[in-house]
């Protein structure tokens, strides 16, 4: 007897330690939106020590891509074992990541005529999340990142709001407007029935490569910049362009091209090495 209750105990310890060392993932979260009228869905990611600590901790926002939604990164992008490991190894610092839903119908994170995501997530969403949970609310400890349009959401952010964002992790992404695209606005302006002008301000302010130009050189070079592009994938000609104009301008940024295109395998490779350098910034900002 005392043989089966040594070994009980021992399993019983066992298990305790192994869930103890694993974090959770929620992803049927609601948050009601007067901005947009209607529930908007997210997930969160919770570090392993969250239930049994007291402490707050920084934040990690992980964008989805066009076609996804809130649970991308949870089902396809295996955040849950990806950020414990990464924490477990000391490679990533213990964070919440949180992880948004901008509409699968490819709406995406930027306000317009019917759709002001970008003023719900910083207005209602962040500022929500931010008091639920035990975050630390400060530029040092938050962080933004995202893949293919959530890479966008990520510059975007990032440009739009430097002063919230200690680093940003753009992985293939969608950039916006590039010089070339300017031939089209005629056919913009056609579509959406407005001005050539009114597209053009429209488009400059969601491009990275013009709001590089517009928005104050020291303000930019407040965030950390870590931009990871496959040399297979469609995107790449955008963030080129932006590393280029990053070199030229002297904001400092980690540009990564590595073998792959526009997939799951790529960015789940990517999130681990996104961890690491978010959690540097939280400790060296």
């Amino acid at each position: 007897m005392r043989k089966i209750a040594f070994f009980s105990c021992a399993f019983f310890l066992t298990y305790v330690i192994t869930n103890a060392q694993t974090g959770k993932v929620y992803d049927n979260l609601t948050l009601n939106s007067k901005i947009l009228k209607g529930e908007r869905n997210f997930s969160i990611y919770l570090p392993p020590d969250y239930e049994t600590s007291m402490r707050d901790y920084p934040v990690l926002y992980l964008l989805h891509g066009a076609g996804d939604n809130h649970t991308g990164w949870v089902q396809f992008g295996e955040v849950l074992y990806i950020t414990d490991k990464a924490i477990k190894e000391g490679k990533a610092t213990p964070m919440i990541i949180v992880m948004p839903d901008a509409d699968t119908g490819q709406r995406g994170y930027f306000n317009r005529v019917d759709w002001r995501y970008e003023d719900f997530f910083f207005e209602e969403f962040m500022p929500y999340v931010e008091k639920t949970y035990r975050i630390k609310s400060e530029k040092r400890y938050r962080a933004v990142s995202g893949l293919s349009m959530g890479g966008g959401g990520a510059f975007m952010y990032a440009l739009h709001k430097p002063e919230l964002f200690s680093s940003a992790c753009p992985l293939s992404a969608s950039v916006g407007m590039l010089p070339q695209d300017t031939l089209r606005l005629n056919d913009f302006a056609r579509d959406k029935e407005k001005s050539v002008e009114e597209i053009r301000t429209y488009l400059n302010h969601h491009s990275a490569i013009s709001l590089l130009d517009s928005v104050p050189i020291d303000k930019i070079k407040s965030v950390r910049w870590y931009i990871d592009c496959g040399d297979d994938d469609f995107l790449y000609e955008g963030n080129s362009l932006v590393h280029i104009a990053m070199k030229k301008k002297r904001i400092a940024h980690e540009y990564r091209v590595r073998d792959g295109g526009h997939t799951w395998t790529y960015w789940r490779a990517s999130l681990p090495k996104v961890l690491q350098f978010v959690s540097d910034a939280f400790h060296q900002y």
